[in-house]
């Protein structure tokens, strides 16, 4: 089942298994919303940062799942039997991770440390046993020794108090992430070189927009979910609609042209392995960007008139800022150019950011609603009149 540009689209399977993500994307929201909301205004302090950095902890780990996920089935034919067991697999725990991570760091964290272990060891495993003699065979090896290692970490975490908890948690994800960066090194079986790998880059490409739409659509929902109780209030329903504009806006921007044309510029890349990892960061950044952007609808539709914290401006006004920073990379990766309204619409937001500190929510969601719309715009002027720009990647 070697890897093939014949992979094509994406698989109902594998939609199937996206949709684990919306779910488990609005409990990452929810359990940032519990540790910035619910604490007495003006009380929350350094509780806010360690909260902050706990839900990322947990964002990671659900990327790391979906991502290994989306390079197998890009690495391998996606309706072979064995790949389409590691997706459901990792569907089913992934879905097991979403219900346990609001309580990660407590009652659940058990849950969320086997279910992630068992996603990431059955995935090496499975095709270690399928591949025969196939020459991937000995990085799933190395993989699979390296997940076994540290899936220890997860599970003995598990079992201890909260902080050393998220030592142990952190260290697993840090020794998983330059494991991926090195080519998986063990002593005594060697590494390997991502630019080697083979992968159906259009096919991942595809897999990287698909889950970017995931996240937005997880905008939409926070969204939706926060207005639809009420009180329907002038406040509220303008912050709603400045939620769904904003969404609009980060839709466009992601599409207008970049994101539009990945597959093109995978396609086109001499090593297409090299910038689908390096897209990977990329979309992590991003998604972590619309997570913020998410949690900031929500604090909004229910604060609208309050005078906020300054980390509920953090995410009003970070979430996009994020989201900027992961599109110009992107546009890099596909053209090996940035455009000036990228950086500089970033600039704006973090310049205006301890000003807003001292007015209404609905004040900074709308800033950061204009903002991203100047970008949108002057993406449009540059576009318009001129033939659709080709990919041009700078690896």
């Amino acid at each position: 089942m070697p890897a093939t540009e014949a992979a094509g689209r994406a698989t109902f399977l594998e939609l199937f298994f996206d949709l684990v993500f919306v779910f488990a994307l609005t409990r990452i929201s929810a359990r940032a919303f519990e540790d910035l909301a619910l604490e007495p205004v003006g009380t929350q302090g350094w509780t806010a940062v360690t909260g902050g950095g706990k839900t990322l902890l947990l964002l990671f780990a659900l990327w790391a799942v979906w991502q290994g996920t989306a390079w197998t089935t890009s690495r391998y034919d996606p309706y072979h039997a064995w790949v389409q067991v590691i997706v459901m697999i990792a569907l089913v725990a992934s879905m097991v991770m979403g219900v346990a991570l609001i309580r990660a760091f407590r009652e659940t964290g058990m849950a969320f440390a086997v279910a992630y272990v068992v996603a990431q060891v059955s995935r090496p495993l499975i095709l270690l046993i399928a591949l025969g003699d196939h020459p991937h065979r000995r990085l799933k090896l190395r993989m699979l020794l390296i997940f076994a290692s540290t899936g220890v970490l997860w599970i003995v975490g598990a079992l201890l108090p909260t902080n050393p908890r998220v030592v142990l948690w952190t260290t697993a994800l840090t020794l998983e992430y330059l494991a991926v960066r090195f080519g998986w090194p063990v002593p005594g079986l060697g590494r390997s070189t991502t630019s080697k790998w083979d992968i159906a880059g259009e096919h991942l490409a595809e897999r990287y927009q698909q889950f970017f739409l995931v996240a937005l659509g997880e905008t939409i929902l926070v969204a939706g979910l926060s207005y639809s109780p009420g009180p329907y209030g002038a406040g509220q329903t303008t912050a709603f609609a400045l939620a769904l504009a904003t969404s609009i806006l980060l839709w466009r921007i992601y599409v207008q042209r970049a994101g539009q044309i990945l597959g093109e510029a995978v396609g086109k890349a001499r090593h297409p392995a090299t910038i689908g990892r390096s897209a990977a960061d990329t979309h992590l950044l991003m998604t972590v960007g619309l997570t913020g952007t998410a949690i900031g609808y929500e604090l909004t539709i229910e604060h609208p008139l309050v005078h906020p914290e300054p980390a509920w401006v953090v995410m009003v006004l970070g979430g996009p800022v994020l989201f900027l920073a992961g599109r110009a990379r992107l546009e890099w990766e596909v053209f090996s150019r940035v455009s000036p309204s990228r950086w500089i619409a970033a600039l704006v937001l973090l310049a205006v950011l301890p000003i807003l500190e001292h007015q209404p929510m609905l004040i900074a969601a709308a800033v950061a609603a204009v903002v991203l719309g100047a970008v949108a715009v002057a993406d449009a002027r540059r576009a318009r009149g001129r033939p659709p720009e080709a990919a041009a990647p700078p690896f």
